[in-house]
């Protein structure tokens, strides 16, 4: 069997559920082989996150090369890279790149705690964003971005044109952040077209820790396999609805996703 080499550059959740552990849970899960490099660790649980650690930006770079060096990647992901400093050496170590990067802005945990430094915001637009071939934010990172607060369709469709003009390829706007009790509705935003409405059906679960790191890893990983964007999308939102439906609580507070799931 042949395994695609699925790389994640994110942060560590301590509690397992989000982060380098989710994304690489997800990697395995869809056949992959999922590697790390590790950009913070997180002290943190199913209440909340108490307390982050940042590595020298110098071995966040050591761990990309080492990566680089000794593995064909066939594709990569980003999520938590925390601040500036980080984010211009992640950036220095793909440039040249010759696979697919999907770039998760996550900058909030869902207990409500910054994972992305005010002023690394303008780094990630300046450095990471160009270039990328998949920017999955979800609502307040995509009003964020754009500059602008979203309510309907239309306003959608601006907030992508102003990230499309950042240099990404492609914007997926994720759609759990507003208000649907039957359906959700991701965006996928492609220069000079319309924003593509892609639902799926609503999962009334309190369990939902690291839905979007597992949705990203689960794209990136269709992507490296040679899948279609839209296919790789599609295909890794029906991997996050299974993993919610069947999602539970290991311990206190908001429980994970089931990357288990069949």
């Amino acid at each position: 069997m042949q395994h695609h080499n699925i790389l994640t550059i994110a942060g560590s959740d301590s509690g397992g559920g989000a982060g380098i552990q989710a994304d690489l849970k997800t990697i395995m899960a869809l056949g992959g082989y999922g590697m790390s490099v590790v950009t913070a660790l997180t002290a943190q649980n199913g209440l909340g996150v108490a307390g982050i650690h940042a590595p020298d930006p110098a071995f966040v770079a050591l761990q990309l090369r080492t990566v680089l060096e000794g593995f064909p990647v066939a594709a990569a992901k980003t999520g938590m890279l925390f601040s500036a400093e980080i984010i211009a050496a992640v950036a220095e170590g793909l440039r040249g790149r010759d696979f697919p990067l999907v770039v998760d802005p996550v900058s909030v945990s869902q207990s409500g705690c910054a994972l992305l430094r005010e002023d690394a915001v303008a780094a990630l637009v300046e450095r990471l964003i160009p270039g990328a071939d998949l920017l999955t934010p979800n609502r307040p990172e995509a009003e964020m971005l754009a500059g602008m607060k979203m309510h309907d369709e239309n306003d959608v469709a601006e907030a992508a044109r102003r990230m499309l003009g950042m240099g990404a390829a492609a914007v997926l706007i994720k759609g759990g952040h507003f208000d649907n009790a039957v359906m959700i509705t991701d965006w996928l935003c492609l220069p000079d077209t319309a924003p593509l409405p892609l639902r799926q059906a609503h999962v009334e679960t309190a369990n939902n820790h690291g839905t979007g790191c597992t949705l990203s890893a689960a794209i990136a990983t269709g992507l490296g396999m040679g899948l279609p964007l839209r296919v790789a999308v599609t295909r890794g939102q029906e991997f996050v609805n299974r993993a919610l439906r069947q999602s539970y609580t290991p311990g206190k507070g908001c429980g994970p996703l089931n990357h288990a799931a069949v």
